[in-house]
């Protein structure tokens, strides 16, 4: 049996996880990994056993806009500046 959600579901929930955010965004997990360990992408811990959970609408335009600028040729430091401004 999967406990795997439906899209139907995760796009109607208020939090994702990490796996599920990599399929809403068509974004690699270890993609966004990367950019939560660089503080680019901001994450809930949830109950006792930590799971990293995203606020699904913020984090989708999150990754978006950081899309956007990565295909523009900017860097992850000027990502970072530019998320931070």
């Amino acid at each position: 049996m999967s406990r795997r959600r439906s899209m139907e579901v995760i796009e109607k929930a208020e939090y994702v996880t990490i796996g599920e955010l990599a399929r809403l965004t068509d974004v690699r997990y270890s993609t966004l990994k990367f950019y939560t360990e660089q503080g680019m992408l901001a994450f809930e811990q949830a109950g006792e056993n930590l799971t990293r959970r995203y606020r699904r609408q913020d984090s989708v335009a999150k990754v978006q806009r950081i899309k956007k600028l990565r295909e523009q040729s900017r860097t992850i430091l000027e990502i970072k500046e530019i998320l931070n401004s």
